[in-house]
């Protein structure tokens, strides 16, 4: 299902976000996500080695395998801030747990924004007892509103289906524009599901989810210190468990990572200044690693970025950056084409179709595939352009 009408909610979660004061332009900055029982939750965080003070909190209680609430705050990354900055991670956790009556680590936190300044915890602590308040099952888009920072708009996905017998639904929000290269995430994204699913059916559905949508994406080539996607799931669908190898774990997967590819595509178009959406599929590689060495050295090439804002159909920058990326490929075996428009074969590049890369340079879509002619393996990156706004936004970011 499309989002179209759906009001975004999951049976037995409640949502909500407010303005507490985090940032200085009074919009909203501060978000909970709570499940009325006992949710199963799966993470994946950061490789950053500088992990901000909520991934550390939320990796080592995660283990535990269980949460009730996720507390969300923008405008200061809580990153770079030594021991205080953990600490304060803690109350942030606590002061949501004495609001929500809860057990405090059942509370899992996230932050983002500004690296290296003192989260302004006093405005947590004078703002999470009415955002408890605030909670509502319809309340997640504010959430996603709540979380954002330079990003234009909410990231929100919605699908629902039958799964083990009865109807399931997954609905996921994120945030995220600028220093996108994640590396087993991407900036915040936060999944909520009514689905009864094993706890390493949880884990393996969600990494394999990722795999193909957070970790299939690049605007800047920048990771963050805060990346952290979480995957809560309460049961409440009253489904067959959902078990690995079965035929409701493709479906519940499949579900999974239609709500997160679309989430991750958004953070793409969403890019600092992006105008266009660059798909980047590299097929016919010895091996995925191959597959996806070939299409992360295109996606990163800032000339390749800049001739698509442009409108340039530039294809030379393309195999350039392919034969650069370290992996041996043999030039007359390589094919190329832009939305199904042969530009390079055999070594060579092939003229005739300027008016039709003309109509193609205009869209705010481009799917590039390039073909290695070396085996069976593929990779897809989702790309953005390299824009003027980019440098005026990220130049300015803290000043």
């Amino acid at each position: 299902m499309s989002n179209g009408e759906q009001k975004f909610e999951v049976t037995g979660f409640q949502a909500g976000g407010m303005a507490a004061g985090i940032k200085e332009d009074g919009r909203k900055d501060l978000a909970l996500l709570y499940s009325e029982v006992p949710a199963k939750a799966a993470g994946i965080f950061t490789t950053n080695v500088f992990k901000a003070a909520p991934v550390l909190l939320d990796m080592e209680r995660i283990k535990s395998g269980t949460t009730r609430a996720v507390i969300v705050n923008s405008g200061n990354a809580n990153a770079a801030t030594g021991d205080e900055g953990y600490q304060d991670a803690v109350k942030m956790a606590r002061f949501c747990a004495g609001a929500l009556q809860i057990d405090e680590a059942q509370v899992l936190v996230a932050s983002t924004g500004v690296i290296g300044r003192k989260l302004p915890i006093d405005k947590v602590a004078g703002n999470v007892s009415k955002l408890v308040k605030g909670l509502s099952p319809g309340g997640i888009p504010e959430a996603a509103q709540a979380i954002m920072t330079t990003d234009r708009y909410p990231k929100i996905q919605y699908r629902e289906g039958p799964v083990g017998g009865s109807d399931i639904c997954v609905c996921g929000i994120a945030k995220g524009a600028g220093m996108i290269e994640p590396g087993m995430a991407t900036l915040l994204a936060f999944v909520l599901t009514d689905a009864d699913v094993d706890d390493q059916a949880m884990k393996r559905a969600l990494r394999e989810a990722a795999d193909q949508s957070f970790n299939a994406i690049s605007v800047d080539g920048c990771m963050s210190t805060n990346d952290t996607v979480l995957l809560l799931a309460n049961g409440l669908a009253g489904n067959r468990r959902i078990r690995t190898s079965t035929r409701d774990f493709a479906v519940f997967t499949g579900m999974l990572a239609d709500v997160m590819t679309e989430l991750a595509k958004s953070i793409v178009r969403d890019g600092e200044g992006a105008t266009k959406l660059i798909e980047i599929v590299v097929e016919g590689a010895k091996s995925a690693g191959d597959a996806k060495t070939v299409a992360y050295q295109i996606a990163r090439s800032n000339l390749v970025k800049t001739a698509f804002y442009g409108g340039d159909p530039n294809w030379g920058r393309i195999i350039s950056a392919a034969g650069a990326a370290g992996v041996a490929l043999d030039p007359s075996a390589v094919d190329l084409t832009f939305d199904g428009v042969p530009l390079f074969r055999q070594g060579q590049g092939i003229a005739g179709h300027l008016q039709e890369l003309v109509e193609i340079m205009k869209k705010d879509h481009i799917r590039v595939v390039v073909k290695l002619g070396q085996g069976t393996k593929s990779f897809r990156v989702f790309s953005s352009d390299l824009t003027l706004d980019y440098v005026k936004i990220n130049a300015h970011y803290t000043t």
